[in-house]
């Protein structure tokens, strides 16, 4: 009898699919809104002074949290919720795993050589990943504790790939 655990779905799949773009619209617009205030407002002489600094000093800035707040957005994003909606299938002598977007990774259990956490975690949160690498295939997959049953899922596999589970 094939197990099936699922990531949730926490935002809808039009976000899912399209965040990066509102959020560097977001980010645009706020440069943009910064450039117009500065030409309509700035003072403009030829010399070199004090206030040739502050206002490259604003515009730095400004470029700094229109590139910056929607990169740190994206990566933290996609860290959390990069696999809602996929989902992990343990079937016969094969672990499935299938996108949301239908794409799908298989790997046979026999294959499976390592399952780890990784030592240091950039993004949270931490990722457990499973190693394949006897037969033609080599190929790695990871799963995330957001995963419905992630206790489960890692002792379900473990006991039947003999391959025991290791975390730092």
């Amino acid at each position: 009898m094939p197990e099936v655990f699922q990531y949730p779905m926490t935002y809808p799949a039009w976000w899912m699919d399209y965040y990066y773009i509102a959020t560097w619209c977001l980010g645009m617009l706020f440069l943009g809104t910064g450039w117009a205030l500065f030409f309509r407002y700035g003072k403009f002489s030829y010399g070199v002074d004090l206030g040739c600094f502050w206002k490259t000093a604003v515009l730095i800035v400004l470029t700094t949290i229109a590139l910056g707040g929607p990169n740190y957005y994206n990566t933290r994003f996609v860290g959390e919720h990069g696999q809602d909606g996929d989902s992990i299938k343990i079937a016969g002598d094969e672990l499935l795993y299938l996108d949301r977007k239908g794409n799908e990774t298989k790997l046979a259990l026999d294959d499976i050589t390592a399952v780890y956490q990784e030592p240091i975690t950039y993004n949270p949160p931490p990722k457990i990943f499973i190693v394949a690498g006897k037969g033609k295939v080599k190929d790695s997959l990871f799963v995330t504790r957001n995963l419905k049953g992630f206790e489960t899922f890692l002792v379900s596999l473990s006991t039947r790939t003999g391959v025991p589970v290791k975390r730092p």
